[in-house]
């Protein structure tokens, strides 16, 4: 496989996937048309902030698996393109945690103690000691906007230093917050009005941009505002103005809504503003981390294995997957009959698991029977993109789970509906790893899905079985395995054919001539 970089990463990363033996390209001044051009023929593209990744991108890059994200943000990759194009997006989360909470809690107390500015002026000749009277974070409130991961770093390092914490996160429980010894607040105001210093730690969304304006830093009053999650959450005009005036005591940034901040920001104007050139995750640990991180979750993707920080993508606990690894072919395989036996416009799909797998977490599952339903109407569809086709396409999806099954330990059934007709088809495994269809609709089977199948329906009658056999053998086409079952003695029945080859139409239309085929449909299961 071939791996794009296009920004700078640390070599840990680059020399983990040459050492699982793929090419690494580096192109780090990369950009328009020259950027398409390297992406081409790549098969995973790591970045970090400095490359766009567009639409534009993912149309040049026909054969990208998956594009990793060396840090958290994502605001420069299309993720809505890159899901319609079935390509993973994923972030590197844990590596920078540590260092972005550090950088959070160092620019609490810089801006507290005015440690910058302290510094400068010194640097400058000035022993400026009684014009700087400092707070200390002892018994201050801390005011938390975010409960994620980097936020509960700071609450469990500034609890240290004997604040209050006070959260406002719309998606946290009480209880979560009281297991960092925050108390949640409802509101955004109420948390900014009772805080002391109020640090920010959400993404930047659209629901979150701008998410502090003059009214949210009206509500500070007197207290400090610090920013090291993402550029474009804070009003940097507005705060500028609130500080500039003494309403706000101060604040201390790293990130901004342009960078580089240009040299006209008011930020600069103002000396009770520190800034920083976004270095909450610039330690030598924090940039190995992630390039290793990143460097994983591209050869999880290779591998086919679960992308464990998949922004776009079903994903499980690592040690989850192992159990549910062998019902992710199963559940395709049963898509991919059911769509086939189908034969019309699918409205609704239904995935029900019974059994031991139902204790699992499916998502991934589910995604892939829904690939296997859509592999015959898209040319390019795989486990990211399925669930998002089936949406847009206006088709129900539907999950069920119940601990009970009657005969196999466990069982993966996918019933796909036209809204008149449904056709169900259940999968298991025996012994293990033996993957078996054993119901068709009502008929219980025992067959083995791969290549080239042929179910038929038919009347039960003597002589149907050797007409087909004759039919194929005419045809050229080899009988590698059969297994026939039916409702009633005369009724109607239905046989299922492994074969060796494809079944030409011509043999269809000749098998459908005789008055005892009721329905027979060719099957492929080698992608063709």
């Amino acid at each position: 496989m071939k791996v794009l970089v296009s920004d700078p990463v640390a070599d840990a990363g680059i020399e983990l996937l040459r050492e699982a033996g793929h090419e690494v390209e580096t192109g780090y001044d990369l950009a328009g048309d020259a950027l398409l051009d390297a992406v081409a023929d790549a098969n995973a593209l790591i970045v970090r902030s400095g490359t766009e990744v567009d639409r534009a991108l993912f149309e040049a890059a026909p054969d990208l698996v998956i594009v990793g994200r060396a840090g958290v943000g994502v605001d420069n990759i299309d993720i809505d393109a890159a899901t319609d194009h079935g390509v993973i997006v994923a972030n590197a989360p844990q590596g920078n945690i540590r260092a972005a909470a550090e950088h959070t809690v160092a620019m609490a107390f810089a801006v507290a103690r005015s440690i910058p500015q302290a510094h400068t002026r010194l640097k400058d000749g000035e022993w400026a000691k009684g014009d700087y009277l400092g707070r200390e974070l002892n018994n201050k409130t801390l005011g938390i906007v975010g409960l994620g991961r980097v936020g509960q770093e700071v609450a469990k390092r500034l609890d240290s230093f004997g604040m209050d914490l006070i959260v406002f996160d719309p998606y946290v429980s009480e209880e979560r917050a009281e297991q960092f010894g925050a108390e949640l607040v409802e509101d955004l105001d109420d948390c900014l009005a009772r805080a002391d210093f109020a640090t920010i730690h959400t993404p930047l969304l659209p629901e979150t941009e701008g998410m502090i304006g003059a009214a949210e830093l009206d509500a500070l009053g007197d207290g400090y505002l610090i920013n090291v999650a993402r550029g474009g959450l804070v009003d940097e005009d507005a705060l500028a103005e609130a500080v500039g005036d003494g309403s706000v005591r101060g604040a201390a940034l790293d990130v901004f809504a342009e960078e580089p901040l240009p040299a006209d920001s008011p930020l600069l104007d103002v000396d009770e503003v520190i800034v920083t050139p976004h270095l909450g995750a610039s330690t030598e640990a924090a940039q190995e981390n992630v390039a290793i991180d990143a460097a994983r979750q591209v050869l999880a993707a290779f591998n086919e294995e679960p992308v464990m920080s998949a922004l776009n993508a079903p994903s499980m606990d690592e040690s989850a997957f192992p159990r549910v690894e062998p019902y992710i072919d199963v559940a395709e395989t049963a898509g991919r009959i059911a769509a086939q036996l189908l034969g019309e416009r699918i409205s609704s799909v239904e995935v029900t698991y019974e059994g031991d797998i139902a204790e699992e977490e499916v998502d991934l599952v589910t995604a892939s029977a829904l690939k296997g339903v859509f592999s015959q109407l898209e040319y390019e569809v795989n486990a990211v993109n399925a669930p998002q086709l089936a949406e847009d396409r206006g088709i129900d999806v539907t999950e069920s789970k119940t601990r009970q099954t009657e005969d196999f330990q466990s069982l993966v059934t996918v019933t796909v509906e036209d809204g008149d007709t449904s056709m169900s088809v259940d999968g298991t495994l025996f012994a293990g790893d033996d993957p078996r269809i054993v119901r068709i609709d009502d008929y219980r089977v025992d067959a083995r899905p791969y290549g080239h199948m042929l179910v038929a329906r038919n009347r039960d009658e003597p002589g149907v079985i050797g007409l087909i056999g004759t039919v194929l053998g005419d045809a050229g086409v080899n009988i590698a395995g059969m297994f026939n079952a039916r409702e009633t003695i005369g009724g109607e029945a239905i046989t299922v054919y492994n074969l060796d080859g494809a079944v030409p139409e011509e043999t269809l239309e000749r098998l459908l001539s005789d008055d005892r085929i009721i329905e027979v449909t060719a099957i492929t299961l080698d992608g063709t």
